[in-house]
């Protein structure tokens, strides 16, 4: 064993007489620690025969034990050197326990001064509301009556498209329907029509020859959107197509293209004359024996800014292209019965010779002069559709070679700017394209 050093020798031998001399007292000082049979620990003076005594509930903090009291099983019991006495509180496992039973209480239980401002909160919202504050909350909200009126309007959302439809034309008729309210009618009618099955409900309705007839209206608001329903209506659509025919809409619509009407009108007309001959080699025929080829010519000519040409040249190009694929898909031997009769329909739509005829090689080339791009393509492809009928007119034009030369070096340096700046050049390709072949047929 190692020598204990004097200093931590004498501090050792200090604390032994001190224990030694706290345990010697009286009784108040001794301890006895025996467990009775109920499972409590009792804690008494050496001298005591283990008769009645107080038992101490111990709490979280350290309390004096007095002589002669117990205290429960699992309690923690401690001697104060410094003080000599008995000192008591709760075990690891009862603490532990206490702390668990803290937190589930704070967590689900409601001080009592929270239950009475609850309570105070529910008798003050019980009492009766003033005059004053009633009628304020009333201005906020609407009368149920007002709802109920509105509810009953809102119910054409639930309707079918057939009753909307229906319920419109009843009001576009009536007598007292306005100007205003009849142009708002065409506007909901414009949008249901664009629906295949809407536009055929339209015409066994009668709507669709109530609209052919409000072309002749004399308000030009009233032509432009009855003219946008019958585009909308008749767009791709070959039943409604062939009841448009039936009620007049085409020589109508050729009559308001070549009389006075505004720009924004012939827009809308235009719109609808192609809707109708689309596809329909039946509207197409006829419209060329109406001379509709003429009042094209006449209003290319009229239009200076552009715009109408674009459309008409458009609209010719897309025609020719339709009945040139037909025509292809026409070699095939195999094909049905109903295709044979679309080409049959086709080969009596003479519409390259018409356009021959009635000058359209030296008109659209006039497209070419233009800034805009797109009326420059258009230009380019309607020239490359109908070269088969126009190449001779073309070779002759005094100022055709020059305005392709003209272009094509404007579209080399475009190219060349979008190469060197990295962006995209592929349409400007795609004229330099259309330019070269067309430069080509004209050698």
């Amino acid at each position: 064993m190692q020598p204990i050093p004097s200093r931590s020798a004498a501090l050792f031998l200090l604390l032994c007489c001190h224990v030694t001399s706290a345990l010697s007292q009286k009784s108040d000082s001794a301890l006895a620690v025996v467990e009775n049979t109920e499972g409590e620990v009792e804690v008494m003076d050496e001298g005591d025969e283990g008769g009645d005594f107080e038992v101490v509930q111990p709490t979280e903090e350290w309390q004096t034990l007095k002589p002669g009291q117990a205290v429960p099983a699992g309690s923690h019991v401690r001697l104060n050197l410094q003080t000599g006495q008995r000192e008591v509180r709760l075990g690891e496992e009862q603490l532990k326990y206490l702390d668990q039973e803290h937190r589930e209480t704070e967590e689900t239980s409601i001080s009592p001064e929270e239950l009475k401002r609850v309570m105070k909160k529910i008798k003050e919202d019980m009492k009766p509301e003033s005059a004053e504050h009633q009628d304020s909350v009333a201005s906020r909200f609407r009368p149920m009556e007002e709802l109920k009126r509105e509810m009953a309007e809102l119910d054409l959302l639930v309707q079918t498209d057939d009753q909307i439809m229906r319920r419109l034309l009843e009001r576009f008729n009536s007598s007292s329907s306005t100007t205003e309210q009849r142009l708002s009618i065409l506007l909901e009618l414009e949008y249901l029509v664009h629906q295949v099955d809407n536009a055929q409900t339209l015409c066994s309705m009668g709507g669709l020859q109530l609209v052919v007839e409000t072309l002749n209206s004399s308000d030009f608001r009233l032509q432009e959107s009855s003219a946008f329903v019958l585009g909308s209506a008749v767009s791709s659509n070959p039943e409604v197509q062939a009841k448009a025919m039936e009620g007049g809409a085409l020589q109508t619509l050729l009559t308001m293209l070549a009389t006075d009407q505004p720009l924004w009108v012939k827009k809308k007309v235009l719109f609808a004359v192609a809707s109708l001959l689309r596809n329909f080699p039946f509207a197409q025929r006829h419209f060329l024996s109406r001379g509709g080829l003429q009042v094209l010519s006449e209003l290319f000519r009229g239009d200076r800014g552009g715009v109408l040409r674009t459309r008409i040249v458009t609209m010719l190009y897309d025609m020719i292209s339709e009945k040139e694929l037909i025509s292809q898909a026409g070699l095939d031997p195999g094909l049905h019965a109903s295709h044979q009769e679309l080409l049959r329909q086709y080969s009596l739509v003479s519409l390259r010779e018409g356009l021959l005829e009635e000058g359209w090689c030296s008109l659209i080339p006039e497209l070419l002069d233009s800034t805009e791009h797109d009326f420059r393509e258009k230009a380019l492809r309607a020239m490359l559709a109908l070269a088969p009928v126009c190449v001779d007119q073309y070779r002759s034009h005094r100022s055709l070679k020059a305005s392709l030369l003209r272009l094509r070096e404007q579209y080399q340096d475009m190219i060349q700017s979008q190469m060197i700046l990295g962006e995209e050049n592929e349409y400007f390709e795609e004229m330099m394209d259309l330019i070269n072949a067309l430069h080509v047929l004209l050698r």
